[in-house]
C-alpha cells in the first residue's frame, strides 16, 4: 500500500496552489494508497473541501498555541510515523516545519529535508534555483524558493525527472469562463470596479476580505457611483472559507490584488483580473490555470521587499493611477499600459505555468525566457529555448550552493 504525505505549513494561497501535487498523490496512490496532508489548523476545513480524497490534519502554526497544543501535535505526529509512509514532501523551509521533517526517516523525504540533523534541499527544490542577496534577483527569476516556477510546478515531478506529469493543469485549474502596499487604494480601484461592472453587464458587486479590511471596503463604497455602490454586497469578515467558496463560484470575474481568493477563484475557474505591485510578482505568485489577466508594475524598482520600507514613496503605484487604465482594463487595444506597466495573461508550457505579455515592455522576459529553459533542460524538458545567453549572465545558476556566505558587501561575523 503507498502512504504519502505532504507538509504545507504555508498560508491559504499556498495550500490552494498545492492541488495539482495532491491529485496527482491520490492517484498515484490508488483506492487502496494513503495520501496525507498537514497543514495549518484554521485551514483543515478549506483542504478538506479541495481535497476529498486526502486525510488531512492539523497543527497550531499561524496562531499563538493553546494549552492543549503540545499534546495534540504529539499524538498527530504519534499517528504518522506509525503509518510507514513511503515518502514525503516538505514545501516549505522553516524551523517548524524542518522539526516535523526531522521526525521521519531522510531516504523518504523529499524538497526540503533534514538529513545527517541538518537542513537540505531535494534535487527538485534545487534545481536552478541559485539563492541571491536581493530582491533584484527577483525580476530576473532567479530566487531560492520561487525563481522561474510556479511553487505548484516545482513539486510536479516528484520522483524522477523523465516521469511525466499524470494530471495535467486543466484538471486542476479549470480555464475560466471568462495587503496595504500590496494592493490599490480606494481612489485607484473604484475606476476599475465601475468598468468592469459596466463592461461585465454585472448585477451584484461582492467585497470580500477580513473583517480588518472593512474600513476598506466602506471608503471604496464611497468611491463608487450611487448605482454601482447600491450593487454592492459587503461581506468582509462575514465568510468562513467554505463560505468563500461559495461566493466566489460563478463570478463573472475576481478583481484582486496578490491574494489567497485569487488561487481559490482560479481553481474554482473563476476568471481572475489581478494587480501587482510592490512584492507580488505574477512570475512567481500569479493565479494558476490558463487565460487570468494581470496588470503588473515593472518600475525599476519591483519586486521589493514586503518587510522592507519602501523608499520610492510606492512609486510602482504611480502607473496604475494613469487615466488610460480604465480603457486597458475594458479591454481597449488603442491605448498602451503607461510606463512602468504590463499587462500578461496566463498560461502554461511543458514546463508549466507562464504569464505572456500581451501589452506594454517587460523588461525581464529575455532572461527569464533563458533561464526557464535552463531548468527545462536540466529537467529533461524540451522547450526550444536558447539558454546560452541564461549561462552567460548567470553562471552560479549550475555552481554549488552558497547560502552559507554572507550578501556580496556585507563581512561575516567577526571579520575584519
Amino acid at each position: 500500500m503507498k502512504r504519502m504525505l505532504v507538509v504545507q505549513l504555508a498560508r491559504f494561497g499556498d495550500v490552494v496552489q498545492t492541488r495539482r501535487l495532491m491529485a496527482t498523490l491520490v492517484r498515484d496512490a490508488g483506492p487502496a494508497g494513503e495520501v496525507h496532508l498537514v497543514v495549518d489548523h484554521s485551514l483543515t476545513g478549506l483542504a478538506r473541501r479541495l481535497y476529498p480524497a486526502v486525510a488531512v490534519h492539523g497543527l497550531p502554526v499561524h496562531r499563538t498555541p493553546g494549552p492543549d497544543a503540545v499534546a495534540e501535535a504529539r499524538a498527530l505526529f504519534a499517528q504518522l510515523t506509525r503509518r510507514r509512509l513511503r515518502s514525503g514532501l516538505l514545501s516549505q523551509f522553516f524551523a517548524l516545519a524542518m522539526a516535523v521533517a526531522a521526525m521521519f526517516p531522510p531516504e523518504i523525504q523529499r524538497g526540503y529535508r533534514m538529513h545527517a540533523g541538518q537542513p537540505d534541499k531535494g534535487r527538485r527544490a534545487a534545481a536552478g534555483l541559485s539563492p541571491g542577496p536581493g530582491s533584484a534577483r527577483r525580476a530576473a527569476s532567479i530566487w531560492p524558493t520561487s525563481g522561474p516556477i510556479w511553487p505548484t510546478d516545482r513539486w510536479r515531478r516528484r520522483r524522477s525527472i523523465r516521469r511525466p506529469f499524470p494530471v495535467t493543469a486543466e484538471w486542476a485549474w479549470p480555464w475560466p469562463a471568462a495587503r496595504a502596499r500590496r494592493s490599490l487604494p480606494p481612489d485607484i480601484l473604484a475606476p476599475v470596479v465601475r468598468t468592469l461592472f459596466r463592461t461585465t453587464g454585472g448585477r451584484e458587486v461582492r467585497l470580500f476580505g477580513t473583517a480588518e479590511q472593512a474600513p476598506a471596503a466602506r471608503a471604496l463604497l464611497r468611491w463608487l457611483d450611487p448605482a454601482v455602490a447600491r450593487a454592492c454586497r459587503d461581506l468582509t469578515g462575514k465568510t468562513d472559507l467554505p463560505g468563500l467558496i461559495d461566493a466566489l463560484t460563478g463570478l463573472s470575474v475576481l478583481v484582486t490584488p496578490d491574494t489567497g481568493a485569487m488561487h481559490l477563484a482560479a481553481a474554482l475557474g473563476v476568471p481572475v483580473m489581478a494587480f501587482f505591485l510592490s512584492s507580488a510578482w505574477c512570475h512567481e505568485t500569479g493565479p494558476y490555470g490558463a487565460g487570468h489577466r494581470i496588470w503588473q508594475a515593472v518600475t525599476a524598482c519591483a519586486p521589493c521587499l514586503e518587510s522592507a520600507p519602501c523608499p520610492h514613496s510606492v512609486a510602482c503605484l504611480r502607473p496604475f493611477d494613469d487615466p488610460g487604465l480604465c480603457r486597458l482594463v475594458a479591454g481597449s487595444t488603442k491605448v498602451s499600459p503607461p510606463p512602468g506597466l504590463a499587462g500578461f495573461v496566463t498560461d502554461g508550457d511543458a514546463l508549466g505555468a507562464v504569464c505572456r505579455l500581451v501589452a506594454g515592455d517587460d523588461p525581464t522576459l529575455a532572461r527569464r525566457t533563458a533561464v526557464r529553459g535552463l531548468v527545462a533542460q536540466r529537467l529533461g524538458i524540451a522547450l526550444g529555448t536558447d539558454i546560452g545567453s541564461a549561462l552567460a549572465v548567470e553562471p552560479a545558476l549550475t555552481a554549488e550552493s552558497d547560502w552559507m556566505l554572507p550578501p556580496p558587501g556585507r563581512p561575516a561575523a567577526g571579520e575584519w
